[in-house]
């Protein structure tokens, strides 16, 4: 048992529930990135499964032609950014306040570039920059003037207004964003969070249950239309059986929500 813990860890601990620690977001991601992509996060395993077509109808959607240049705005551990470099002629930049999901991203990016250097396509380059949307005023200049953006399961822990005031920053007009997030059904029981290996307390973090409405109607607030459908997807029974145990419990509820908007020119 952590003999830091406060009264109501211990307390906890002693019902049988692991003690809860909460933290800045930085510094948990930083201590998450460990076992980020192993420790059986469902909704994280959904986003996944999710943007294998999404990333193709963005594609579709670029008015500018290539070369692009796409940012993967909380790229955390860079999930999602090798599929964007397997985009021709394309810079892709990852931006994460997490110095550890950077290193860990950093990694992946270059294996897979080593890959796509022998198959001869694929991007023209990656870019990793430290970046928090909480707390940088100045965003990474390499990413700038970007003709589309992800970002995915980062709206959680950002107001919107931030959010979408440094999206609009990043893209040149008609840019796409690509937003993906934890459902305010789901957000309501729960939040993102962990179990650190290392001390068996449960790690959480600032956490907004952002409505789907909130999160259109800010977006349009600050200049961006929505394109295409807005997704929205409950766990059934048959998709908790791909998406491993720990989505049973979550059977009927609506977990997650995927959006693309353009900056309006």
């Amino acid at each position: 048992m952590n003999p830091q813990a406060s009264p109501l860890q211990l307390a906890k601990s002693i019902e049988g529930k692991p003690p809860i620690r909460f933290l800045d977001p930085t510094t948990a991601y930083n201590l998450w990135s460990e076992v980020y992509d192993t420790d059986g996060n469902f909704l994280q395993a959904l986003d996944t499964i999710e943007m294998r077509s999404l990333v193709p109808k963005m594609v579709s959607r670029i008015s500018s032609s290539p070369p692009w240049k796409v940012v993967d705005l909380g790229c955390g551990t860079g999930r999602n950014m090798t599929r964007l470099l397997d985009l021709p002629c394309s810079m892709v930049v990852g931006l994460d306040a997490s110095s550890k999901m950077l290193e860990i991203a950093k990694l992946r990016i270059n294996e897979h570039m080593s890959q796509i250097s022998r198959a001869s396509e694929g991007a023209q380059g990656a870019r990793l920059e430290p970046y928090n949307l909480l707390g940088s005023y100045h965003i990474p200049s390499c990413a700038l003037n970007a003709d589309a953006l992800i970002s995915t399961l980062v709206l959680e822990h950002v107001p919107l207004s931030i959010f979408f005031e440094k999206a609009s920053e990043l893209l040149k007009p008609s840019g796409l964003a690509l937003v993906t997030n934890m459902h305010s059904d789901m957000g309501a029981i729960s939040q993102a969070g962990f179990v650190d290996p290392k001390t068996g307390e449960k790690v959480q973090t600032q956490s907004f249950a952002h409505h789907l409405n909130d999160v259109v109607a800010e977006a349009q607030k600050q200049g961006f239309e929505v394109v295409g459908e807005v997704l929205q997807r409950a766990v059934d029974e048959e998709m908790s059986e791909v998406l491993g145990m720990r989505a049973r419990k979550w059977i009927g509820v609506t977990v997650w929500f995927g959006v693309c908007f353009r900056k309006q020119a």
